[in-house]
């Protein structure tokens, strides 16, 4: 079932500057400071958001977890992130969802295969690719 937030949440999220700078941190691979910003709108918000703020803030500490060496930690939270993004609808508060789904998902079998702690296969891959705004209005 894909969760879907009323159009009034959404836009306020949207509309948010710390929303704003949450992406931003993410984008700029800041997975510390990304995770804290998050945190703040993901224990404000509706049922529906918080699923899908949670599911960054996952991949997020994820990332932390892989540039860290934390392999193991790697795997489980871009598991758990990925498991609530799948959740949610293509696009919410005016971001393109899917496309870092398919990259998540794309680099949790990458951390799943990895044997070396040391290095993450993932690296192979790049870096996640940044929340896309997508334009789209939202209703």
């Amino acid at each position: 079932m894909t969760a879907a937030p009323g159009p009034d949440a959404e836009q306020q999220l949207a509309n948010d500057p710390r929303w704003l700078a949450a992406v931003d941190l993410f984008n700029a691979g800041q997975w510390y400071s990304a995770h804290d910003a998050l945190e703040e709108l993901w224990h404000e918000s509706c049922a529906a958001l918080r699923l899908m703020l949670q599911g960054i803030l996952q991949i997020a500490v994820s990332q932390l977890h892989r540039e860290r060496g934390n392999q193991r930690g790697a795997v489980i939270l871009m598991g758990e992130g990925l498991g609530r993004l799948n959740r949610c609808s293509d696009v919410a508060a005016g971001y393109d969802l899917k496309t870092l789904r398919y990259a998540a998902s794309r680099h949790l079998a990458a951390l799943q295969a990895q044997t070396d702690t040391t290095a993450c296969a993932a690296a192979q891959d790049g870096p996640l690719p940044p929340l896309l705004l997508q334009r789209c209005s939202i209703i």
